[in-house]
């Protein structure tokens, strides 16, 4: 296994299904009546958290702690780094109190690259910048694999706000080498002009929503980045809903079997309706169960399998 999942490209197909049937173990501890694993037993996960999050930083806590590891949260805000501590200096803390692991978001893309530079246990990279979120990518994957059987020969489509979205990098990089077709669909605006390319070859673009629908297995909506953007992108709301928002008559024009997914939070009524959010195609909350699952997994992997 590998020391540190800081991209979606650490990953080979072997290592990413590995992962994925690691975390499907793990799903079983969750119908159990204790919810608890002894395997990372006094082992210390640090969240550094330098953005704000809900959904991820909860995740992987609460992934730490039903494998049994002693967990410390660590937020910027009221800490040193609010009087001017470096990330460096903060690492060379954490290292000092002995973190196995350290699970960091940061805003600043390659933040968690040079991290692993300075600390002696595994970093995980939950979200840096603009750049990746690789447990993200997982996760989806899993629950992909979990409605639809299988990953190779799916077509994705992910919709959106490609050029401000870790999450669409990564998914990229790990569906692409797990042997699904990927299209990147939005405004031109908001989908690098070489993105395809850069990533991972294969991958189509489109700026039509509606030719692409008929013909995909998921759609994945991506969330406008309005805090990330600092010019006008798009004319409207209202405009880039109507051109590229999943509403019901356009998922209503989806294959049958075609699942919805949206990696959260939502813009309800911008890039996706209540309607389509809260319907039996939309795997929104399964992703949200899965993400602990997967993150078991990952920490399992990386802390479990390894013996220093």
């Amino acid at each position: 296994m590998i020391r540190h999942l800081l991209s979606g490209a650490d990953l080979d197909a072997d290592t990413a299904t590995l992962v994925l049937d690691t975390a499907a173990e793990m799903a079983t501890v969750a119908g159990r009546e204790v919810k608890k694993l002894p395997a990372l037993r006094g082992r210390t996960v640090v969240n550094l958290f330098y953005e704000d999050s809900t959904r991820t930083r909860i995740s992987f806590e609460a992934a730490a702690k039903r494998l049994s590891a002693d967990v410390i949260n660590f937020s910027a805000k009221g800490s040193s780094v609010a009087k001017g501590e470096s990330l460096k200096d903060t690492a060379l803390t954490l290292q000092a109190m002995g973190a196995d692991a350290v699970v960091v978001r940061h805003p600043a893309s390659g933040a968690p690259h040079r991290l692993a530079d300075w600390v002696d246990g595994s970093v995980v990279n939950a979200g840096d910048g603009t750049h990746e979120h690789p447990t993200q990518a997982l996760l989806d994957a899993y629950t992909m694999r979990s409605r639809l059987g299988r990953i190779a020969g799916l077509h994705v489509a992910i919709v959106g706000d490609v050029l401000h979205s870790r999450v669409a990098r990564s998914n990229v990089l790990l569906l692409s080498t797990l042997g699904a077709k990927v299209t990147l669909v939005g405004p031109p605006t908001l989908i690098p002009v070489d993105i395809a390319t850069a990533l991972a070859p294969g991958i189509d673009v489109s700026y039509d929503l509606d030719t692409v629908a008929p013909n995909v297995d998921v759609v994945m909506m991506l969330r406008v980045q309005r805090e990330r953007m600092s010019d006008s992108y798009f004319p409207s709301a209202r405009e880039y809903a109507r051109r590229y928002g999943l509403d019901g008559p356009r998922m209503r024009r989806l294959p049958e079997h075609a699942i919805v997914m949206h990696p959260g939070p939502m813009n309800r009524g911008m890039e996706i309706t209540p309607e389509v959010a809260d319907s039996p195609r939309s795997t929104i909350v399964e992703q949200v169960a899965n993400g602990v699952s997967v993150r078991m997994a990952v920490l399992y992997l990386l802390l479990g399998g390894n013996n220093r």
